[in-house]
């Protein structure tokens, strides 16, 4: 018999879910209006995804710290892998097929936890001093972040290759870097501007192109017409035409929150980046429970920096504010890899705030 503490229910954060699940009914509400049989994939998903995020929730990650190295370069071997027995989709090879069973698996997803804990595994072992890290330990740290960057971004995957990147140095600015350092590579990254944008596939700067055009690609074009007929308090099913005469492509993962507003308008696009906003505060400003505790702070604050980045990118590229890349909206897009990897990152961070004041994990007793 499980015996759980009462701590447990006194330490859990309820708001998370209280934010989250709302989003993920919406989301599904969505998708099963749009197409009833990735509605059912989905309640598949929604079921792993929980299950993940309880497996991760009642694990004692904190004893466990010792396996997180083994668990990134296990991650980075994956993505290695990717290079020589990777399968191909749309021009990209990242996946890999599981012998027999022909399901695939997607490295660069697994990779984000391990790349999450990794980076509050070194800086709790090496924290920053008074004034932050100096040459040596960025590099060290730089060299964590950057190596799945180039992995990721060979095979290509641009978009997640950046949003981890992103995610990296944002996390390191917040627990602290030397400043001379940032001065540096700004001036740095400024000068190699054109030989990076040179070093681009050519689809890429393609979506570039397209981006800084006059007149948007078709996609962003159907987009903001969607958003626009949307109009303050939305429009109706059989009225959402942009969506259900399939103009808008891609209507239940990169562009369903142009979807969304055809459907709830502006009322409901207020809605819902408000609740995106209110998650992300509340992830960074956990920061103050996790006072002196490396490990907890590189955790939330990632995550935050996680949901804040995918938000960001994926809203502004429907409205033609960013470039066209594949960054679901986290929670919402259809899709069964970024809803699980974000579960089992909630899982980890809900596991270090219920039993922060427990680390021995005492507080789960098994009773034969």
């Amino acid at each position: 018999m499980l015996q759980i503490d009462r701590r447990i229910l006194t330490h859990f954060d309820f708001l998370i879910p209280m934010l989250v699940i709302p989003i993920v009914a919406l989301s599904f509400y969505l998708v099963s209006e749009a197409n009833s049989i990735l509605a059912n994939k989905q309640i598949v998903y929604f079921t792993v995804g929980f299950a993940t995020f309880l497996f991760f929730f009642l694990m004692p990650i904190r004893k466990l710290e010792w396996f997180i190295p083994f668990f990134y370069w296990v991650s980075v071997a994956l993505l290695v892998s990717v290079e020589f027995f990777g399968i191909s989709k749309l021009g990209a090879k990242r996946w890999l097929e599981i012998p027999f069973v022909h399901f695939t698996i997607q490295p660069s997803e697994i990779l984000k936890p391990a790349f999450i804990l990794m980076l509050a595994y070194l800086i709790k072992h090496n924290p920053p001093d008074t004034e932050g890290y100096g040459w040596k330990d960025f590099f060290k740290l730089s060299f964590y972040i950057l190596l799945p960057f180039f992995l990721i971004a060979k095979e290509p995957d641009l978009g997640t290759a950046m949003v981890l990147l992103i995610v990296g140095y944002v996390t390191l600015f917040v627990i602290g870097v030397n400043k001379k350092i940032w001065i540096i590579l700004a001036i740095g990254i400024g000068i190699s501007g054109p030989f990076l944008y040179n070093s681009l596939h050519d689809y890429q700067k393609k979506r570039i192109l397209d981006f800084v055009s006059e007149k948007p690609s078709y996609h962003v074009k159907q987009s903001i017409i969607a958003i626009g007929s949307g109009g303050l308090d939305g429009k109706d099913k059989v009225d959402a035409t942009q969506t259900h005469f399939k103009f808008l492509p891609i209507a239940t993962s990169d562009f369903i929150f142009a979807y969304y507003v055809e459907r709830f308008g502006f009322w409901g696009a207020l809605i819902l980046i408000s609740t995106y906003a209110l998650l992300i505060v509340h992830l960074i400003t956990l920061n103050i429970k996790f006072h002196k505790d490396y490990f907890g702070q590189v955790i939330t604050t990632a995550i935050g920096l996680l949901v804040f980045v995918y938000m960001g990118v994926n809203i502004s590229m429907t409205i033609g504010f960013a470039p066209v890349v594949g960054v679901p909206l986290p929670f919402f897009s259809y899709g069964g890899s970024s809803f699980i990897t974000f579960m089992i990152l909630f899982g980890i961070l809900e596991n270090l705030i219920t039993f922060r004041f427990d680390r021995t994990y005492k507080s789960v007793q098994y009773n034969l």
